[in-house]
């Protein structure tokens, strides 16, 4: 029924509604179910993108993943023997 197509960056870069089911939907129905495809199109960038780094970057995929997500790059530094720095030490 409906479909999205994200970004490397995990932004919304399509949605389509492919029938119109939708127009008969609850509010919250379709927000869930929007949200839900949308939530699924982010999980499998964000796997195509862990992978494509997988030979370019050391470190475990679940710490180069939180990277990519925008988390803490701490896990992936200590991984690698690394400390992040703190800002006062910059």
């Amino acid at each position: 029924m409906v479909s999205a197509r994200v970004n490397a960056r995990g932004e919304i870069a399509e949605l389509r509604f492919h029938t119109s089911k939708y127009r008969t939907m609850a509010p919250a129905e379709l927000s869930s179910a929007v949200l839900e495809v949308i939530g699924r199109a982010r999980e499998e960038m964000e796997r195509q993108v862990a992978e494509a780094y997988a030979d370019l970057a050391p470190g475990s995929s679940e710490a180069r993943a939180e990277v990519v997500n925008g988390g803490d790059p701490a896990r992936l530094l200590a991984e690698l023997g690394l400390r992040s720095r703190s800002p006062e030490e910059s």
